[in-house]
């Protein structure tokens, strides 16, 4: 009886462990929800949006990830995690992590929000915190009426 509650314990810890790390993870639906939070601050009050997209524990920082705000001449107008990427001129043609292969995200992101307005854009990049890449899905939000785009994404 002893081994069997013993087992039991085990059980029950592990799947709170596994709940616990899951209520950690964003999903695509609270991407897709911040991102489109934002730009409707954008349209309220840019300068205030930007300022709060730009705050490493703003509103637009949550769980393990975050939203951004670009332009379409891909420069990067606010980044919480990583703010000396807006200090360059453009991130076009700047490649993700993935050393095998590596992908234009930044293009990417600005080709979909040009040609259809949101969708998701799969690459590779480092979770905050950490220097090793990951793989993430970013969803890409067009600011409506605007040259800008903001986005947010998943950790796989």
């Amino acid at each position: 009886m002893k081994k069997f509650t013993s087992l039991v314990l085990a059980v029950c810890l592990s799947l709170c462990m596994v709940v616990g790390a899951q209520a950690d993870t964003a999903t695509k639906d609270e991407c897709i929800a911040k991102s489109q939070e934002a730009a409707k601050m954008l349209l309220e009050n840019k300068d205030a949006a930007m300022a709060e997209i730009s705050k490493k524990d703003g509103k637009f920082v949550w769980k393990d990830t975050y939203v951004f705000l670009m332009n379409l001449e891909g420069k990067m107008l606010a980044h919480p995690m990583k703010p000396a990427l807006t200090e360059k001129p453009t991130l076009l043609g700047v490649p993700d992590k993935n050393k095998d292969n590596p992908k234009l995200l930044f293009d990417e992101f600005v080709k979909l929000a040009n040609d259809k307005g949101e969708g998701w854009v799969d690459y590779m990049w480092p979770k905050p915190g950490e220097e090793n890449p990951s793989k993430k899905d970013t969803y890409i939000y067009r600011v409506p009426g605007t040259d800008m785009f903001v986005g947010a994404g998943i950790y796989q």
